[in-house]
């Protein structure tokens, strides 16, 4: 089969190299429009759960990325002077620029032809069996077909800029700073043993208040570290052109598609769907897209059959984490109902905000009933590993029942 992806983010390369394994007799291209190396972009976040379907399907790509990724297994929130420290589960981060020359490599030994500074238009299709289209959230290929498609992007309240700093996070971190314009925050995790990648966010209200949209150059950058110097720790603020690059806000903006195949077309990765970035998942979903785009399309020689499976499969997959997507952005939309509770209640919410209940139950009240639920359920798990021993314990010797 003939195989052109489109786009040499993560989802497109992994995707080449599933299919290479399967079968080298594949002829597969990557095509990207940037040149190597010039991926924009800091820390990506996975979790262990990720790293063993990874080992499953390719153990060589799975070993260089383990290797290469930091970890984390606690969580900090700072909020005003207050911070407070919680144990959670462990948490992997890599560079961006990292997994794509892993995935990379791994593709290239594999005997996938990466064509970097190929821009690839609804105009100059290549001709293949298959066409991949792993071009992000903007596809051009599926904005050609727009129709067909039927993309709809639903726009979030809040604004955001995706940023790097040399401050090393020993967890991941969370950093609530009030202003007389309202409440600013970030989140902040290492990627590598140098950098850390911090998001921050906030309300528009908030943005114009503090005249954010309107900084230029490296003004925003340095009123964004003076926000979070607390955690920071003296080091800079590193925007997207340089280290004094300007700070570049954003509204996420949520992706779905009616289909997400036509003809010989698919949709792989945010091409397809996209999901809050304060869950932390979208290279993880998209990896995911590969695998199962992969097993389909192994498991089936009938093409349009096996894209049917394939956006079946994950549908399915990915309600979930796109309710909990929703409902974290719809959490930080509403910061301020959580915001003044004590801060290990806070900090709890915050853990909860994926729960489609909490927007519905005073925040107090679902605190404690949240808490009375984890004692029960450590009772019952108690009581679990107590029974046997019990039975053990109390068991008739064989010579008193005669």
């Amino acid at each position: 089969m003939k195989v052109a992806c489109v786009g040499g983010g993560p989802a497109g390369l992994y995707l080449s190299i599933l299919l290479k394994r399967q079968d080298p007799s594949h002829d597969i291209t990557v095509h990207e429009r940037d040149p190597e190396g010039s991926t924009y972009g800091w820390g990506v976040t996975y979790w262990q759960g990720l790293l063993d379907k990874l080992h499953a399907c390719d153990p060589e790509s799975a070993r260089a990325i383990d290797e290469s990724s930091v970890r984390w297994n606690e969580g900090v929130a700072h909020v005003r002077d207050l911070a407070i420290r919680q144990p959670g589960d462990e948490g992997h981060g890599i560079g961006r620029h990292k997994l794509l020359e892993i995935l990379a490599a791994r593709a290239r030994a594999l005997g996938v032809r990466l064509e970097f500074e190929s821009e690839i238009t609804a105009e100059n299709l290549p001709d293949a069996d298959l066409v991949v289209a792993g071009d992000g959230v903007h596809s051009a290929l599926r904005t050609h077909q727009a129709d067909d498609f039927g993309a709809d992007l639903a726009p979030g309240r809040n604004s955001y800029v995706w940023l790097g700093t040399t401050k090393v996070f020993d967890s991941f971190t969370f950093a609530f700073v009030e202003t007389e314009h309202g409440w600013i925050w970030c989140y902040g995790y290492p990627f590598s043993s140098e950098q850390s990648t911090c998001v921050i966010e906030c309300a528009p209200e908030t943005l114009a208040g503090l005249g954010l949209d309107r900084a230029g150059d490296g003004d925003g950058l340095a009123d964004l570290e003076k926000l979070f110097a607390h955690i920071l720790d003296g080091h800079p603020l590193i925007g997207r052109a340089s280290a004094v690059g300007s700070a570049q806000w954003l509204t996420f903006r949520t992706l779905t598609n009616r289909t997400w195949y036509r003809d010989n077309l698919v949709l792989l990765g945010d091409a397809a769907h996209t999901t809050h970035y304060s869950i932390g998942a979208g290279t993880t979903l998209a990896l995911e897209d590969a695998v199962a785009l992969a097993d389909a399309l192994r498991d089936s020689a009938d093409l349009p059959a096996a894209l049917a499976r394939y956006e079946q499969e994950r549908r399915s997959a990915l309600l979930s984490p796109q309710s909990a997507a929703h409902y974290s952005a719809q959490w930080y939309e509403n910061l301020t109902r959580y915001i003044h509770l004590p801060p290990e209640q806070m900090f709890a919410l915050l853990g909860q905000r994926h729960s489609p209940l909490l927007p519905y139950v005073p925040p107090q009240l679902y605190y404690r009933l949240d808490k009375a639920a984890g004692r029960l359920e450590a009772l019952r798990r108690f009581k679990r590993w107590l029974g046997p021993k019990l039975a053990r314990g109390t068991r008739t010797p064989a010579s008193s029942r005669r």
